[in-house]
């Protein structure tokens, strides 16, 4: 899989977003779709869960969808398999977020085309947990 080719730079300037939609976001503790974001939530980070599965996770209402969140989403942090990116994508274009992040292992250039083509920052195959560590 290639990596992703943002700089150090760019990427400290992502974090300087703060509402983070989860797509995918896990009640067991032991997936990274669960400590990732409780790890940025302690951090600082607004965490919004979206799992059509849970009422809260974290202490926070889960919403079924992107399109079910009432605030502006900076970031849409996606872990679900890259074959099943492409709605994830589709969805969060229309809600216009600043960045779409795919986690570690997560990459679907088909599916971000249009993401870019929107003018939407995608950065894929790197964890937001592991960066944060990194450069902070």
């Amino acid at each position: 899989m290639e990596n992703d080719l943002h700089s150090d730079e760019q990427i400290k300037k992502i974090y300087a977003l703060k509402n983070i939609a989860v797509v995918g976001m896990s009640k067991n503790p032991e997936k990274a779709a669960h400590y990732v974001p409780k790890y940025l939530a302690e951090k600082g980070y607004n965490i919004i869960p979206i799992n059509p599965t849970a009422d809260e996770i974290l202490g926070k209402k889960c919403y079924p969808s992107l399109a079910d969140v009432p605030v502006p989403v900076d970031i849409v942090d996606v872990f679900r398999p890259s074959d099943q990116v492409k709605p994830v994508i589709d969805e969060a274009i229309k809600i216009r977020p600043k960045v779409i992040w795919l986690q570690e292992g997560i990459h679907n250039p088909e599916a971000e085309l249009p993401a870019t083509k929107a003018g939407i920052d995608v950065v894929f195959n790197r964890c937001m947990l592991a960066e944060h560590q990194r450069l902070f």
